[in-house]
C-alpha cells in the first residue's frame, strides 16, 4: 500500500511546491499586465504613458506669459514625472501628435532630423529663433506606418515636414535636454472621431515597447473668436466650459476602453461643443481622441491647469 502511495504523495508535494514558488513571484515581483511588460528573455520593459496636454497659446508659455504659468509647472513637473525623464525607464521615443498638422491621411514625421516650423504670427523676433535638436526616429516611423498600414488607414511618410510649436513648445520644457526621439503626426481633416481612435488603438501597441504617446492641441477649449484677450473668462462662458467639462472628462475617463469609444464618437453632442470647438474647427480636441484610444484597458486619470480663470484640463493613462 505505501508503495501505491507514494507516487500521488511526490505529486501533491510538486503541486504545492510549484504553486508557492508562483505565489512568491507573484507578491515578490509584482506581475502587473499595467506598469511592466516583461519579454520572453526576462528584460522588464517599461509601459510607457499615453497623455494628452493643452500646448497653450503660440511661444507664450517660454515667453512667461502669467496665464500659462500652471501649465509650465505641469509641464515641467507633472508630465516629466510621467515620462520618467532623467531616469533609465524614460521612453525610448515619443509619438507627439500634433494639433497644427492636418492632413487628408495620417502622415508621420520620418526624417532623422526634423527643423522647426514656426507656425505662429506677430510674437517677438526671439520666439522665431527658438531651437530643440531632439532627434527623429525613421525605423519607428516606419514602424508606425506598417501597423497603421496593416490596420487600413492609409498612412503616409514625410521627410520633410518641420515641427510645429505644437511639438518644440512643450517639448523645449518637459525635455529640455533633447534626449528623446520624436515622432510627429497629424491629425485628419476629416475630423472623424472614430478613425482618430483607431489610430490611437494602433499605437497603443507601441507603448509595451517603451514608446510614449503625446497627444498636443487643447481640448477643452479652442475657439479663437472667443478667446479672452488678456483678461478671464466671462462668467457665462465659464459657466458653459465646467458643464462641458463634466461631460467630456467623464467619457474620457470611462474605464472600458470600447464605451470610451462609444462615447466620444458622440463628443458633438455633448453640451456646447461647437461652442468649445466650432465647426470643422476640431483639430485641437482630436489629439485627445488619439490619446484615449492609446490608453487602451489602462485606467486614465486627469489634471487641471488654471488658465484665465477656468481649469483647462489634461488626461493621461499609465
Amino acid at each position: 500500500m505505501a508503495g501505491q502511495r507514494f507516487p500521488t504523495i511526490v505529486s501533491v508535494f510538486a503541486i504545492v511546491t510549484f504553486m508557492g514558488i508562483i505565489t512568491s513571484l507573484f507578491f515578490r515581483r509584482g506581475i502587473s499586465t499595467v506598469s511592466e511588460m516583461t519579454l520572453t528573455n526576462g528584460t522588464k520593459v517599461p509601459l510607457a504613458p499615453a497623455i494628452c496636454v493643452s500646448h497653450g497659446g503660440g511661444p507664450m508659455p517660454i515667453l512667461g506669459e502669467p496665464s500659462h504659468k500652471n501649465m509650465v509647472k505641469s509641464w515641467e513637473n507633472r508630465v516629466r514625472k510621467l515620462l520618467k525623464v532623467g531616469t533609465p525607464e524614460a521612453p525610448k521615443a515619443i509619438i507627439l501628435v500634433t494639433a497644427h498638422w492636418s492632413t487628408q491621411r495620417p502622415t508621420i514625421s520620418s526624417g532623422a532630423k526634423h527643423e522647426l516650423y514656426y507656425d505662429y504670427y506677430n510674437f517677438p523676433p526671439e520666439t522665431y529663433k527658438i531651437k530643440y535638436d531632439a532627434p527623429g526616429s525613421p525605423s519607428i516611423a516606419k514602424e508606425i506606418y506598417t501597423r497603421l498600414q496593416k490596420a487600413g488607414l492609409s498612412p503616409k511618410l514625410d521627410e520633410t515636414r518641420g515641427w510645429d510649436h505644437g511639438v518644440f513648445i512643450p517639448m523645449k520644457l518637459i525635455v529640455p535636454d533633447e534626449s528623446i526621439p520624436i515622432v510627429q503626426m497629424s491629425v485628419l481633416e476629416s475630423e472623424d472621431p472614430e478613425e482618430h481612435y483607431r489610430i490611437g488603438q494602433v499605437l497603443s501597441e507601441l507603448r509595451k515597447e517603451n514608446i510614449a504617446i503625446l497627444g498636443s492641441g487643447f481640448a477643452t477649449f479652442h475657439n479663437m473668436r472667443l478667446f479672452p484677450r488678456g483678461s478671464n473668462f466671462p462668467p457665462d462662458l465659464a459657466s458653459k466650459l465646467r458643464e462641458w467639462s463634466g461631460v467630456l472628462n467623464e467619457a474620457v475617463l470611462t474605464e472600458d476602453a470600447n464605451e470610451r469609444l462609444a462615447k466620444l464618437k458622440r463628443w458633438r453632442e455633448f453640451p456646447h461643443a461647437y461652442t468649445m470647438h466650432p465647426q470643422h474647427g476640431a483639430e485641437h480636441f482630436l489629439p485627445l481622441i488619439v490619446t484615449a484610444g492609446a490608453g487602451g484597458s489602462s485606467k486614465g486619470a486627469l489634471y487641471g491647469d488654471e488658465f484665465r480663470g477656468t481649469d483647462m484640463f489634461s488626461f493621461y493613462w499609465e
